[in-house]
């Protein structure tokens, strides 16, 4: 995949504040029968900024996209994606979203231009001067690193090629806001690296708002500007994976040696104790390293209080 600034003029949405809530949920439940999925989801998201949705199997995250994407209706609460109530999105409000699949069913024998082709004249009648539709179909195929395969029929290609596919068609229609569901899975390395420096670049270059879930926690570290993490059925975490593991422990832990001792020290300033370090021993300090609570740390930590009884203090973190 390569990632490149887009032709012509930037993305707009319907206001220029660069700062524009693009989702906005409130008190957002959900019942099935007497169970209650959904107990009250709170969060928002501006323009351009890639929210990751973690959460345990069964926590509701696929309720709560699918509620957001106008294919499922809600019990109770406030919804508004780009300024419109999902129950109520008609086909102009949906052209402005793209959905990536953890899978789909589709008719093997298309080949890969031609089904983009396909699906992205349905984009065209919604085009605008600021984000114009459909992409390219050489430029899309370029972008998710499809060209030597656009001429093969789907029932051919790899399952990484099929998943770079599943890519193309979430974005074809070049969606203000795209939902991806475990987009990476099934990607090599290369892929999986070219894939984020794609979400990036959509991201910065296009404005366009990204909400993936994954349950790869290195990938949603790499990815996210903020991480929600929903448990309970309420969002229990929200915040950058920094912000999040100072939330969870404080202190970093600073491991150095010296004349082939080695040594560890827990500190709330990292800094400034390396400066110290630094000043009292100099060139003799070797193998630094300074460790923080990796998410996956502060993830396995926050459900472990949700679950354990105390949601109030991890829903003010």
């Amino acid at each position: 995949m390569t990632v490149m600034r887009e032709l012509g003029e930037p993305a707009q949405n319907a206001a220029a504040d660069g700062n524009e809530t693009v989702i906005a949920v409130r008190g957002l439940r959900m019942r099935y029968g007497s169970a209650d999925v959904l107990r009250g989801v709170e969060f928002t998201a501006r323009r351009g900024e890639v929210l990751v949705l973690l959460g345990p199997n069964g926590a509701g995250k696929t309720t709560t996209i699918e509620i957001l994407e106008g294919f499922r209706g809600r019990s109770a609460g406030e919804v508004t994606v780009l300024g419109v109530d999902p129950a109520k999105g008609d086909e102009r409000w949906r052209a402005r979203l793209g959905v990536v699949l953890q899978s789909w069913r589709d008719h093997h024998k298309w080949r890969v231009r031609e089904l983009l082709h396909h699906l992205g004249r349905y984009y065209r009648p919604y085009a605008t001067p600021g984000r114009p539709r459909p992409y390219d179909v050489d430029e899309l195929l370029e972008k998710v690193g499809l060209t030597e395969q656009a001429g093969q029929r789907l029932s051919t290609l790899s399952g990484g090629q099929r998943r770079r596919l599943d890519v193309a068609i979430g974005l074809v229609g070049r969606p203000e806001l795209l939902f991806m569901d475990e987009p990476a899975a099934g990607f090599d390395p290369k892929a999986r690296r070219d894939f984020h420096d794609l979400v990036h670049g959509l991201s910065d270059l296009e404005d366009t708002t990204i909400l993936l879930t994954t349950h790869d926690l290195d990938e949603a570290e790499k990815l996210a500007d903020r991480i929600l993490i929903l448990a309970g059925g309420r969002i229990v975490a929200d915040g950058s994976a920094d912000h999040l593991a100072r939330q969870v422990s404080a202190e970093a832990e600073v491991r150095w040696s010296r004349a082939g001792e080695h040594f560890v020290h827990s500190t709330a300033d990292a800094t400034r104790f390396v400066r110290e370090l630094f000043a009292q021993y100099g060139e003799d300090v070797a193998d630094l390293e300074i460790r923080r609570a990796t998410l996956e740390d502060t993830y396995m930590a926050l459900v472990h209080r949700h679950e354990s009884g105390h949601a109030e203090e991890v829903a003010s973190l």
